[in-house]
């Protein structure tokens, strides 16, 4: 797999890796953590256990692979995550696809906190409704939405954000009662980041 100014990495395509268990946990669970959260935050609010987490981590933080999920919109932008694994540097790097560019352009990072220009609740929930049948990469809406979670940065979600969330966290295999609390702790951390600036513009527009 090659995507531009990638070469130092060993890409590897990482869709396959959303249905193993441990998957959801490494992906949202530090999010859980922050934001005053009262209770401790287990793999159990998505439906996996301490044992798959564990085991997941050391596929999706491998030095030699660095696992790259693709989620191709089909009316616009759509967004490319990869695992950034360098040694002592790890990450998650979130790029902007735009039909017709000859190559992506960064969005984001995730670095223990998110860095760059994120998404606001619109363009999260129309990529995540947008799959692109005829490109490789996830289709699923609810895999779709979660993937790009992290990348909310839109303080003024509605209140069915909550409802869009639990749904998506049950489909994953999710218990009821755990994807409420999950979606309550990860919409408090996300709506407690710094607000956009009025004045950026977002790489989604092509601006």
């Amino acid at each position: 797999m090659l995507i531009k100014e990638y070469d130092i990495g060993p890409l590897v395509p990482g869709e396959s890796l959303l249905a193993q268990p441990g998957f959801w946990s490494n992906h949202l669970l530090a999010m859980c953590s922050d934001g005053g959260c009262v209770e401790r935050p287990v793999p159990e609010w998505f439906g996996e256990d301490g044992a798959d987490v564990d085991a997941l981590s050391e596929v999706l933080f491998d030095p030699e692979h660095w696992p790259v999920f693709r989620v191709p919109a089909g009316d616009g932008p759509g967004v490319v995550m990869i695992y950034r694994n360098l040694d002592g540097d790890y990450g998650t790097d979130h790029l902007v696809t735009h039909p017709g560019a000859s190559h992506p352009e960064q969005l984001a990072s995730w670095d223990g906190d998110l860095s760059g220009t994120g998404l606001t609740w619109c363009e999260l929930n129309r990529i995540a409704d947008s799959p692109s049948p005829a490109d490789e990469g996830v289709q699923d809406a609810a895999l779709r939405f979660l993937l790009l979670l992290p990348l909310l940065t839109d303080p003024d979600v509605p209140e069915t954000a909550s409802a869009r969330l639990i749904a998506a966290l049950t489909a994953i295999g999710a218990p009821q009662d755990a994807a409420s609390l999950a979606a309550e702790h990860l919409l408090a951390h996300l709506s407690g980041r710094p607000r956009h600036d009025p004045a950026w513009k977002s790489p989604l527009s092509g601006s």
